[in-house]
C-alpha cells in the first residue's frame, strides 16, 4: 500500500510541474479555441500561446538539477 501512495505522490508532483511549465500555453490555446467558436478572432490568443510555448521550452532547456531552486531564472547558484 505504501508503494502505491509513493507512486501516486510522484505522479502528482510530475503533473504539477508539467502544468506549471506549460499551463499558460494550455490556457492561451483554450482561449483561442473559445474565441474562434464564438465567431471572434482568436489569432491574438494563438500568438500568446506560441510565445508561452517558446518561453516554456527555454525554461525547460535551462533548468537542471543543479540550477533548479523553484522558479528561478535558470542561473546556477
Amino acid at each position: 500500500m505504501v508503494e502505491y501512495i509513493i507512486i501516486v505522490a510522484l505522479v502528482a508532483i510530475a503533473a504539477i510541474a508539467v502544468f506549471q511549465l506549460f499551463g499558460q500555453v494550455v490556457r492561451s490555446q483554450t482561449a483561442a479555441i473559445a474565441n474562434e467558436l464564438a465567431g471572434e478572432d482568436g489569432s491574438q490568443m494563438s500568438q500568446a500561446a506560441s510565445q508561452a510555448a517558446k518561453s516554456a521550452t527555454e525554461q525547460a532547456n535551462t533548468k537542471s538539477l543543479q540550477s533548479f531552486t523553484g522558479n528561478n531564472s535558470g542561473v546556477p547558484q
